[in-house]
């Protein structure tokens, strides 16, 4: 599922790029443009945000930063899941 969405941002991201080259009609253009630069922005957003689980990416971090910047939580939310699941509990009853 991850996958199918990773390509939908690659698709909104290779339209934006095509519709700056004037391979778009102008309208629809404009749209996909703004629609890839909320992307964009949101991304940005989230790597601010999340950044304690971006730096879990065993890459270089500015790998793990671009890919943010593409792919927002699609990136950051496995590595989060990752690391939940490596440690254990804090917490819990005492006996």
């Amino acid at each position: 599922m991850f996958a199918v969405l990773k390509l939908g941002c690659l698709i909104v991201y290779t339209l934006a790029l095509a519709s700056l080259a004037g391979l778009l009609p102008a309208g629809v253009g404009g749209t996909i443009q703004n629609v890839a630069l909320v992307l964009l922005a949101l991304h940005a957003l989230e790597l601010v945000l999340m950044f304690r689980h971006v730096r879990l990416y065993r890459g270089p971090l500015v790998v793990s930063v671009l890919l943010t910047l593409l792919f927002g939580l699609l990136h950051w939310k496995p590595l989060a899941d990752a690391a939940a699941r490596s440690t254990p509990p804090r917490g819990g009853p005492s006996a």
